[in-house]
Formats: C-alpha cells, structure tokens, sequence
C-alpha cells in the first residue's frame, strides 16, 4: 500500500526534478528559437531530441543498475526533469497550428523529423550508456 508520506516524499522528488527541467526547455527552446526563426518549430525539435537522449541514458542507467520507476533517481531525473523539458504537448500544438496555416508539408515533415530524431536520439543516448559507463566498469 502507497502510504501517504510515501506519495508526498516521491511529489517533492518529482518537483524537485521539474524544477530544473521547465527552465531548461524554456531557456533551450528560446534560444534555439531566436537563432533559427520561429517559422519551424526548431526549438521544441531541439528539445524533445535532447530529452529523449537524455532518456535513453537514463534507461539504460536504471535497466543496469536494477532501478525501478520508484526509485529515487527515475523520480527525479526521468520522470521531474525529463518530464517537464520534453514538450509532447507543444509539439501537438505546433503540428496542428502548421496544419491550420496550410503548411501540411512542413507539418509531415516536422512530424517524421521529431519521431526520426526522438527515436534514434532515445537509441543513441541508450547506446552511449553503455559505452560509456559500461567500458568505465571493465
């Protein structure tokens, strides 16, 4: 049974994370916004990829370590910080708002882009896990 103090304990954990990753998206999404325009949504591109490489490190972390999704370091990192620095919902906005503007080709590509590069970003960051960290053990 989830007590509780138990459930308060792994809100803190979670908000603690948050904390750091909303203004990480808000800072990175600007900035790559400014620099390549806002005519595409290159900021939040930049931000899913980046999170979801982030995520595969952290899987691959947790799955060689034996951690759980409860575990403290899931609740602060993957489920705080990479829950509040991706951006799902802004990308669904952003697809839609391209669709309702007449730019269906943009949004197609903007579409297969992010599941292009999210994907691969998740295998990648997985990969250099276990590279990195794997050949740090031997």
């Amino acid at each position: 049974m989830y007590s509780l103090s138990e459930w308060l304990a792994d809100g803190l954990l979670i908000a603690m994370g948050a904390a750091l990753g909303t203004p990480a998206r808000f800072f990175l999404s600007g900035l790559v916004a400014r620099r390549l325009g806002e005519t595409f949504p290159w900021g939040t591109l930049v931000v899913n990829a980046t999170g979801c490489l982030v995520m595969g490190l952290v899987a691959w972390l947790a799955a060689t370590r034996g951690l759980s999704s409860a575990s403290t370091f899931w609740l602060i990192v993957a489920t705080g910080f990479l829950g509040s620095y991706t951006t799902v919902s802004s990308f669904a906005l952003q697809t839609r708002a391209l669709v309702r503007d007449g730019e269906s080709r943009l949004a197609l590509g903007y579409v297969a882009l992010s599941l292009f590069l999210c994907l691969g970003a998740v295998t990648v960051g997985f990969e250099f896990g276990r590279e990195i960290f794997a050949g740090a053990a031997r």
